[in-house]
Order: structure tokens, then C-alpha cells, then sequence
């Protein structure tokens, strides 16, 4: 299935002139070069490879690809388990130029059958039972399988990529929408990489341990990008379990971890949870929705390490974080700072217009690591500004060169006329002792346009008088109260752990009952 055009940068020239210059952040080797270091270890399972090992895997994983036809440009797409194919995959893919096109192992034959229109594989590969097999150009690999990749047969790369050549397309979640495909190069990747192991103080005497999907921008840069970049070791988990991660962190010595509240609130909570069982630990940074204060001090105390808020997404990952040497309390209140050359805007999100200092609005990113646009030109054109700067949809505030992420801009809720920040109320309910988790979302009503309800994970009964007492007890304003409270033993999840926010709205406006009366 050829494409029309190949798949190419569509924003890069707009920032060349400044971030290519001369020792500049872009100034920096391809993906391949930048992560070989003798130190990288990856554990799966039993499997471990490392050192020379992984060299010659790589170098047999890039020959077989070259043997099926791939070279530069060419599009390899895959669906995979967590696991030793996938890492190979993509440093394989980068060695020989091609681009790296992973698709969740979650995602569905819908998703699947998208991420195959918008970037048209050269290569498909994936495993025994996943959407992907039904595609009858897909290759079936069997993970785990000691004879793949077999050794190489002469076949060697045609040419070196440079860095500003793609490197990836990750796709978006799709959880409100269609999904999109983003487009990264090269030096955009290694630029946050090394930028992050440095923020992050990482030595090669550093472990990470990896649940999230390597498809996902997370499981990609802090599960091969930032380690690579450290010289670490990458312990790969094919799903989180709280129980497995308990032993995994016990045995390889873990000391850092990110991933969203969900992993960790679990991981607290597991019934064999003991603080010595995670005292390898001496970092975690959490990203997402949820991220409230309560959570990072209760998830600090619990594992007894720093643990920081980051902000980013698939199309900037991490644009801020707290470096080491910043106040624990910024850890707990703030996003954290701008990263690098990374610079953020706040805008007005009705026209666009800066805002001053303080102010709350629509954030918006420019930066060396940024993505170089989606497959789509319609959509890349809609994402930035005139003036180069990417819309993240996101809304917070900046002060004294602090973010404080406040919410989604979708997912804000209007009730009555009133807009009420699904974050905000997050944030009380998550003070509450008994709560480990709440998520807010609007649910439809005639009357008033939508009302508030909570969906929450507690230790105690947790229902509508209580919520109502609490927000009282804190001074919440009255028309941001929840007016249905549901209690779930565990949240709807995406592929990367954070909450299936369209999941919980669809709930909420299924079991919507008649409005109550006003009070």
C-alpha cells in the first residue's frame, strides 16, 4: 500500500534558523549513535541483554529488516507487547533510516485500522491475537521467540540517517476523537533526551522500571530514550500489575519511575506493600491528569522519595518538571519550569492574545523538542500559531517562571453558565483522607447545560452527603459541587495508565437520573 508522498518534517524549516544553529540544542547526533552506550541493559522477563549482546541483537534486528526490503524513509509499523521485540524494533529502524510507527498493544481494530490509513506501513509486525494480525500484509513475530532476529546475512544499511530525518510517529490516544499521527525527527528526540537525564541527575547506576506502552510517548522516551541517553537499565513490564512491580523493584534495584497517579496509588495499596520493599527507590515523576498535591505528598510520604509533577504530551513531551535543586513545595503546587530551551506562553483561549503573569489561560509551547507537525497538514497548520507556537489545549498559569497546569480545555465544565475546572474539584476531593482518587466530568442536562459528577477510589464509603460536607468543610464555591457521586473499586484506564476520562463522561450521561431539585 504505497503512499502518495513520503512521509517528511512539515514545520522544522519555520525553526531551523534558530535552533540549528552552531552548538544549539539541535546540534546533536541521530538516535542511533546518541543511545549506544556499553552500559544500556534491557531486562524482559528472563531475558536480559546488554553490553555487546544488545549491539549484535541490534545490528541483527536492523540487517533482517534491510533483508525485507526497508531502508531509508520507509515506514515500519508495529503492535507488540512490552518486551525485547519492540525495543529492538526501534533502534533497529533508526540504525538503518526508516521510521519507527508502533501502535499501542491495546489498541483496537478501530485504532489499529487508523494508524494504518494515516501513515500507510511499508512493514507491519505483531504478534499472535492482536488487531494487527487480521491485516493480511502484517508479518507475525512470536515474542519471546530465540531465534528472531536470526544473524545477519551481509545486509547492511543503503545510508546513515542525519538528525533531522524523522525518527517516529506516535499515535494519539484517541480518547476524544479520532486519533492523530506525530511526527518526531531525530534531533527533536535526542534533544529531550539528554535534557531530561540531565534535570533528572541520571547515571548509568540508575534503573527505570517501564509499564507504560513503548508505543506511547512515555514508554518511548523514558523507557529507551532517557536510558539510552544515561547509559541505564530498562526493566520492561508487559502490563502494570502492582504485585509484579513490587518484586521488580525489589530485585533490579529500581530507582526511578514516572508514570501517572494510577501506578502509584495502586502500588501503595497492594496488599504485600511494604516501605523496604521500595526503598531502591529515590525518584518517581508523575504526569497526567490527577496530579494533585494531595497525591505527591501522600505518594512521597508512602514511598519515601521525591516525587515531582511533569508536564508534556505526545506531541512536546515534558515540557516542565522541577530540577533537583528546586523547593520540595514547587514538587507539590507547581508543573515545574520550563525545561531547556523549552519557552511557554499563556494565551487567551478565545483569540489567542498573551495574557499577563498569573493569568489563567490556554498554554502554549515552543521549543527545540517540539514534534515536527502531524501526518495531516490541516491539522499541523491548526496546532500552531502564526508565530510558532504549538496550542496544547491545555490550560494553566504561569508565574515567576512556575507552570501550574489547571485543567484540559475539553475538559472544563459549564453548568448554569458557570465553568468549573474538572481539576479543581479533583484537587479538594483528593485532600478528603479516605480518597485515593477522584475524577470530576460534566454530564449532560436540559436545564442547566451539564452538572458535576465525581467518580472516586476510596478506603471508606465515600456518597453524596459526605462529598457535599467536604466541599462545604473546604469553602468550594457551591455551583462547582458535585451532584452525583460514584464510587469505583478501580478507574477506566488508557493503554499508558492515565484515566479513560471518555470512558467515565459516557457513564455519567448513561446513568444520569432526572436533575435534583435545586437547592
Amino acid at each position: 500500500m504505497p503512499r502518495p508522498v513520503p512521509l517528511r518534517p512539515t514545520f522544522q524549516h519555520r525553526r531551523a534558523d534558530f535552533y540549528g544553529r552552531a552548538g544549539g540544542p539541535w546540534d546533536v547526533p541521530t538516535l542511533d549513535v546518541a543511545l549506544t552506550q556499553p552500559t544500556i541493559e534491557i531486562v524482559d522477563g528472563p531475558r536480559r541483554l546488554g553490553g555487546a549482546d544488545l549491539e549484535r541483537a541490534i545490528a541483527a534486528a536492523a540487517a533482517w529488516l534491510c533483508s525485507a526490503g526497508m531502508g531509508p524513509g520507509d515506514v515500519v509499523a508495529w503492535q507488540l507487547p512490552n518486551g525485547l521485540e519492540a525495543y529492538l524494533l526501534y533502534r533497529a529502524t533508526w540504525r538503518i533510516g526508516a521510521i519507527a510507527a508502533p501502535i499501542h498493544r491495546s489498541a483496537g481494530r478501530a485504532d489499529v485500522a487508523v494508524a494504518v490509513e494515516l501513515v500507510q506501513p511499508d512493514l507491519i509486525l505483531t504478534a499472535e491475537g492482536l488487531p494487527a494480525a487480521e491485516l493480511h500484509q502484517a508479518l507475525l513475530l512470536v515474542p519471546g521467540d530465540p531465534s528472531w532476529p536470526p544473524p545477519p546475512h551481509g545486509h547492511r544499511p543503503a545510508s546513515a540517517p542525519v538528525p533531522a530525518d524523522l525518527a517516529a510517529v506516535l499515535f494519539t490516544s484517541g480518547s476524544s476523537g479520532r486519533p492523530k499521527a506525530v511526527l518526531h525527527t531525530h534531533r527533536a528526540l535526542v534533544c529531550k533526551a539528554r535534557g531530561m537525564t540531565a534535570m533528572h541527575e541520571l547515571t548509568p547506576t540508575d534503573v527505570v522500571l517501564m509499564p507504560a506502552p513503548l508505543a506511547h510517548v512515555s514508554g518511548l522516551q523514558n523507557g529507551i530514550l532517557v536510558p539510552g541517553a544515561a547509559g541505564m537499565k530498562t526493566v520492561l513490564m508487559a502490563r502494570w500489575e502492582p504485585e509484579a512491580a513490587l518484586r521488580l523493584i525489589e530485585d533490579e534495584a529500581v530507582s526511578f519511575m514516572i508514570g501517572p497517579p494510577t501506578f502509584f496509588i495502586s502500588l501503595m495499596n497492594a496488599p504485600d506493600f511494604a516501605p523496604e520493599r521500595v526503598r531502591s527507590l529515590r525518584l518517581v515523576s508523575s504526569g497526567g491528569s490527577g496530579v494533585t498535591p494531595a497525591f505527591v505528598a501522600s505518594a512521597a510520604a508512602g514511598l519515601d522519595c521525591r516525587v515531582k509533577r511533569t508536564y508534556g504530551s505526545t506531541e512536546a513531551p515534558t515540557v516542565s518538571t522541577s530540577g533537583p535543586d528546586d523547593p520540595p513545595e514547587r514538587d507539590q503546587q507547581t508543573d515545574g519550569r520550563p525545561m531547556g530551551d523549552c519557552e511557554v506562553r499563556i494565551s487567551d483561549p478565545a483569540d489567542g492574545s498573551p495574557l499577563a503573569a498569573g493569568t489563567p489561560g490556554q498554554v502554549e509551547v515552543r521549543g527545540p523538542e517540539l514534534f515536527e507537525g502531524y501526518v495531516d497538514a490541516e491539522a499541523t497548520a491548526a496546532a500552531y500559531s502564526d508565530d510558532g507556537w504549538y496550542r496544547t489545549g491545555d490550560l494553566g498559569r504561569l508565574e515567576d517562571g512556575w507552570l501550574t497546569i489547571t485543567g484540559r480545555m475539553r475538559d472544563m465544565i459549564i453548568r448554569g453558565g458557570e465553568n468549573i475546572a474538572a481539576a479543581e474539584v479533583e484537587g479538594v476531593l483528593e485532600q478528603h483522607p479516605d480518597i485515593d482518587h477522584a475524577v470530576a466530568v460534566g454530564y449532560p442536562d436540559d436545564r442547566l447545560g451539564q452538572r458535576v459528577c465525581a467518580f472516586v477510589v476510596s478506603r471508606a464509603e465515600f456518597d453524596l452527603p459526605a462529598c457535599q460536607a467536604w466541599m462545604d468543610e473546604r469553602g468550594v464555591t457551591r455551583f462547582k459541587w458535585p451532584e452525583r457521586v460514584v464510587r469505583l473499586e478501580v478507574l477506566p484506564l488508557l493503554p499508558a495508565g492515565k484515566v479513560d476520562r471518555a470512558a467515565l463522561e459516557r457513564r455519567a450521561a448513561a446513568d444520569a437520573e432526572p436533575p435534583p431539585a435545586e437547592r
